[in-house]
């Protein structure tokens, strides 16, 4: 089990704690929504629930709800900038499909 961070994202996470002045990672985690049936759900936390799994990457603690951990397990997360957008994309190799908008996926 298992979530990673590329250089790009953990670099960015880093610089984003920092500039907030708080923080003790990225929670990470799936909603149900959009047309395939999941979401990814990412923002930065101050503090672990006792339940969270925790990962450390690149400098980078990441938390995962374990009601979440089946559907991410395996899951790369990095920071792309194309033109210009900018964002975290996510390799999950437990995706078998996407909706067409990029919203949500199916495992």
């Amino acid at each position: 089990m298992a979530v990673t961070l590329t250089d790009a994202a953990a670099r960015h996470v880093t610089r984003y704690i920092a500039k907030r002045g708080k923080g003790i990672g990225i929670r990470l985690g799936v909603k149900t929504t959009g047309c395939s049936g999941l979401a990814y759900k990412l923002e930065y936390a101050d503090e672990a629930a006792p339940e969270d799994v925790l990962f450390e990457d690149n400098g980078v603690t990441v938390l995962v709800d374990p009601k979440s951990m089946a559907y991410i397990d395996g899951t790369e997360l990095d920071f792309v900038r194309e033109g210009l957008n900018e964002g975290f994309k996510f390799s999950n190799p437990n995706e078998r499909d996407r909706c067409g908008c990029g919203e949500s996926f199916r495992v």
